[in-house]
């Protein structure tokens, strides 16, 4: 069954859905629970957040809350819907009209490129904190952070909804991917070259932030050594440390979720994909859903304000005095 259509593949793979249903039945199984699996606590997480940034004043009331905010807005619908739409296609080989079809894949497209445009983001305002301190209320400011995620939530809409307006191998006549059904080669080497140039920077602000993290420990430690005293806060010192992890794990998620992804996409420009590159992209494409997932520990949970904000929540509910949000510096917050 799984080699069955290629003879009609070879001959006209726009028309043929069928070509890109190549998973057999034990690996619809595995993900299926895979999906649902992270899908489930993907959208409770991103709840979670989301809930605590409305409920606490305080958060709301800072630029950087408002892109974590985005990030798991994006999260929170891209988790549903490509649930919805792989397993749909994928698992229950539901051919829909080609219409149909690319107006799914655009709120998985939007999706993910307002995650990836959130994560962008965040990489801005955290940098800024770092690079410019002093001035960073007066550069962030809340207006600034809304019009920011506004405009970036508009191009990536924008840009999801082009194959349906007509920018489709099917419409233009043009070279389809091998692995996107009905998506011409050019619009994806442009999707692939936005989102790169996004995560490039993302990582190139986060190793900018860990270097000065790095720096600033270092010349503590001098600063140490000259006087003969130990005169390091060890709260600074854990600070440090942290700051330090967050950033790790931001490198090594990035990294792990989307460069197998984006590998394939590239190959998929230049070279012929066949059915076992079209399997492992099946399975890697769980790598965006598992970025979701990760995002919220990562982003929202280290932060020791929207911590304290979701304890206050919970006091609130078993009837308890809740405690103060308090401020904190924007180093503080962003860990």
């Amino acid at each position: 069954m799984r080699f069955c259509w290629c003879s009609a593949c070879g001959q006209d793979l726009v028309d043929n859905m069928e070509c890109f249903m190549i998973l057999t039945p034990g690996q619809q199984l595995a993900v299926a629970v895979l999906a649902l699996t992270l899908g489930t606590f993907t959208v409770l997480e991103n709840l979670m957040v989301l809930c605590v940034i409305l409920h606490s004043h305080a958060l709301r009331s800072r630029p950087s809350y408002h892109f974590i905010g985005s990030l798991a807005v994006a999260d929170l619908i891209g988790s549903v819907i490509f649930v919805y739409s792989f397993l749909d296609f994928h698992v229950l080989h539901r051919k829909d009209s080609p219409n149909v079809f690319l107006f799914k894949l655009a709120g998985v497209i939007a999706s993910f490129t307002a995650s990836v445009g959130s994560l962008f983001l965040t990489a801005i305002d955290r940098y800024i904190s770092i690079h410019r301190p002093l001035a960073y209320k007066q550069i962030v400011t809340k207006t600034r952070a809304v019009l920011a995620f506004s405009a970036m939530w508009t191009v990536s809409i924008v840009l999801s909804l082009l194959p349906l307006l007509g920018w489709n191998c099917k419409r233009l006549n043009s070279v389809c991917s091998d692995i996107f059904p009905l998506i011409d080669r050019t619009y994806l080497m442009v999707w692939i070259g936005m989102t790169s140039v996004l995560l490039l920077f993302i990582v190139y602000a986060y190793m900018f932030i860990l270097w000065k993290s790095h720096h600033h420990a270092v010349r503590m430690l001098s600063r140490t050594s000259q006087r003969s005293v130990q005169t390091v806060r060890p709260e600074q010192a854990r600070m440090d440390l942290r700051l330090a992890k967050t950033l790790v794990l931001i490198l090594v998620a990035l990294i792990i979720c989307w460069g197998p992804l984006l590998a394939i996409m590239v190959y998929d420009l230049f070279g012929k994909v066949d059915d076992f590159i079209k399997t492992v992209f099946a399975f890697c494409s769980m790598l965006c859903l598992l970025n979701s997932t990760v995002n919220p520990v990562i982003y929202a949970m280290r932060s020791k304000d929207l911590r304290r904000a979701f304890a206050n929540i919970c006091h609130v509910c078993v009837g308890a005095t809740p405690t103060q949000d308090g401020d904190s510096t924007a180093r503080d917050s962003h860990l």
